[in-house]
């Protein structure tokens, strides 16, 4: 009963984003290949093409022009990519436009818009959108961005920061919760590839007081967050409105609705980047002064066979053992595991310690 209750909670939450039936993905990198943000591409070869999302993903939503792209005038690909036990969401930004707009240091800039939703709390969150009557002050430090936030990032930027963060913590835009690197050789008003390469973290409550009073999203395997973004074309540095809103949702008020969102998913490593067997565990002791241990396989592959060696002197061939340890001590912990494709193994040293 709890387990359909979860599945028709997770399916609720996804209906209620844009486009539905629409779920992009993420990549997931290897732990010793993650990309460097030094503004190149080398990093991202790894990265299958069925990864990228381009301009023909896009709608213009404020000018009528709907999706008749001119990808002359403008042209687009992005590829986002997460690493398993870190909160990141990394960003590769390819685009080709043909008037780069940069020369002021206002919002009048060619922009990528971010939008990140990580827990899928969904509804506004912008102080102008705000389903109560506040004052504009306390709106600002007290739901601007707070369940999701949106990136204003420059593109590219010059003698201003990479991004303008709108919303209550500016301190989210600087290391160590997020970077970025740009590649391009043009100046303003001519047309040229740029590259940007950068990351964020996703917050599921950032607050104006600072990191202390925040919680990151939590990045898991097969997890489902909203995220949309838009390209702000800039054609003209004395227009005063961009000529251009084209945006992944499809529906403009993404900007400041979790809801308008879109679904991503994050994704298991590509089966060609891992081992065909690989063994893993966790723990979590259950009663310290008894000394009573859950162990959880981790391992990834066809496994049958599991063989625990708990480290003091007593083994297992359950795949999730709960083991009472006869006395304390630091113990090592093997997991052995095999299948049809091999066989593989991996202790950890000290970390289960009993009083």
């Amino acid at each position: 009963m709890r387990l359909l209750l979860l599945v028709l909670l997770i399916a609720l939450c996804l209906s209620a984003l844009e486009r539905p039936g629409v779920e992009f993905r993420i990549f997931q990198f290897p732990p010793d290949r993650i990309p460097r943000i030094d503004g190149k591409t080398d990093d991202w070869e790894l990265v299958p093409a069925g990864y990228a999302i381009g301009t023909n993903e896009l709608r213009e939503t404020v000018s009528g022009l709907g999706d008749r792209h001119d990808f002359r005038d403008l042209d687009v690909k992005v590829r986002v990519g997460w690493v398993k036990g870190m909160n990141r969401l990394y960003f590769l930004y390819e685009a080709f436009d043909n008037y780069w707009d940069f020369s002021r240091l206002d919002l009048h800039n060619d922009i990528f818009e971010l939008v990140v939703d990580g827990d899928l709390s969904g509804g506004p969150f912008i102080k102008q959108m705000h389903p109560n009557k506040l004052e504009i002050g306390e709106a600002h430090q007290r739901f601007h961005g707070v369940h999701a936030q949106n990136y204003h990032i420059f593109t590219p930027a010059r003698d201003k920061d990479w991004t303008m963060v709108w919303g209550c913590q500016p301190w989210i835009k600087q290391l160590p919760y997020a970077n970025a690197a740009y590649n391009y050789a043009f100046q303003p008003g001519e047309s040229g590839k740029l590259t940007l390469e950068f990351w964020i973290t996703p917050f599921d409550f950032a607050a104006y007081e600072g990191p202390e009073r925040s919680v990151e999203s939590k990045l898991e395997e097969n997890k489902v967050i909203g995220m949309s973004w838009s390209v702000l074309d800039y054609d003209d540095v004395n227009a005063s409105k961009y000529r251009g809103f084209w945006n992944l949702s499809h529906k403009t008020t993404m900007y400041g609705n979790a809801s308008d969102l879109v679904a991503f998913r994050l994704m298991p490593m590509e089966k060609e980047l891992r081992k065909p067997v690989e063994a893993d565990w966790s723990f979590r002791v259950l009663d310290g002064e008894r000394r009573i241990v859950a162990f959880r396989d981790d391992s990834h592959g066809a496994i049958e066979r599991w063989k625990w060696d708990f480290g003091d002197g007593t083994s297992s061939t359950e795949r999730n053992p709960v083991h009472r340890y006869a006395k304390g001590g630091e113990f090592i912990v093997t997991l052995e595991v095999s299948g049809p494709a091999g066989k593989d193994r991996r202790a950890k040293v000290w970390d289960v310690v009993l009083p």
